[in-house]
């Protein structure tokens, strides 16, 4: 930490193993991460997940009246960047041209500038599965990129942010995270929505600790959506046999097997921890009195199995 750490890095994971097979895992990020320490058998990824759910990937194009760029932003920094350099016009006026017939070629070339700025932009997006996209630039210039983009990009057009050609790129990026964010909330607020519409209507949902871990052990998990303030307490597993409790305290005996050795767990931690392994979407949701009331915890799930009401 004190070599290595850049000065732009606003937060660090650090995984670390000693013993027969040592593990060294520093990751930076130019967003915060809360303090925290864990000890444990297995890494503790929550803050991490949080972290993608809120600072996720999106497109940011800056366009200037000199050049434009493309840069695809994740975790509150840029990790590519795509740019063409606007070729300057020769000046022309009162010699080959005259000043009508220069002011037309300018709009024309602009009109193509942008057209072709738009055309790679469609297709970054669609290649990399991107859903949002931010604009930033003189007003005049974020105006016309508006006015070409076709139907599907304006859907995914989550703001706009002045800045100029002199305006420095770590500015400009922080300046599109406060818009990104609100974003991600207000989808975060829709799938709290569509849980709970799910469960009124006997759809594919289920909430509560206890029918969402199970769920997510057999692994017909599609969405799991967890409010920031979920705190379930520990877990049990039985050294004998491997039952799991997590809506209960740690009983005298195992109730499958009457063993008396216990395990103890972070339910939280495991719970994300098993949703990663499944590679299905987690949503991290702040704010939620709907979420808060039905337990902290649910799962859009692909079917039922009958002991998942219970």
């Amino acid at each position: 930490m004190s070599t290595e750490l850049t000065p732009i890095s606003k937060g660090l994971a650090a995984f670390s193993r000693a013993g027969a097979q040592p593990f060294f895992l520093p990751l930076q990020f130019q967003v915060p991460l809360p303090n925290w320490i864990a000890v444990d058998n297995i890494p503790n990824i929550y803050h991490l997940v949080e972290l993608k759910d809120t600072y996720h990937r999106y497109v940011l194009m800056l366009v200037t009246k000199g050049s434009w760029r493309i840069l695809q932003v994740n975790l509150g920094a840029v990790t590519a960047t795509m740019w063409e350099e606007r070729p300057e016009l020769r000046d022309r006026v009162g010699s080959e041209w005259s000043k009508v017939h220069f002011q037309r070629h300018r709009q024309e070339r602009t009109r193509k500038f942008l057209r072709d700025a738009i055309v790679v932009l469609d297709q970054l997006m669609s290649a990399g599965g991107y859903t949002h996209l931010i604009l930033a630039g003189p007003p005049a210039m974020t105006a016309q990129v508006r006015n070409h983009l076709p139907k599907h990009l304006q859907s995914q057009l989550t703001d706009t942010v002045t800045a100029s050609s002199a305006t420095r790129l770590s500015d400009v990026v922080e300046a599109t995270l406060s818009a990104f964010i609100e974003a991600e909330e207000q989808e975060s607020r829709t799938i709290v929505g569509n849980l709970v519409h799910q469960l009124r209507t006997g759809g594919l949902a289920v909430v509560g600790t206890g029918p969402s871990f199970r769920a997510l052990c057999r692994g017909r998990v599609d969405v799991l959506v967890m409010s920031k303030e979920y705190d379930p307490g520990p877990g049990w597993s039985c050294d004998r046999c491997g039952s799991i409790g997590v809506e209960s305290e740690v009983p005298d005996a195992c109730p499958h097997c009457k063993a008396q050795e216990f395990g103890r767990f972070n339910t939280k931690e495991r719970m994300v921890q098993k949703a990663e392994a499944l590679d299905c979407t987690i949503e991290i949701v702040s704010q939620s009195d709907e979420l808060s009331h039905l337990g902290g915890v649910g799962c859009l799930v692909s079917y039922h199995l009958p002991d998942e009401y219970l």
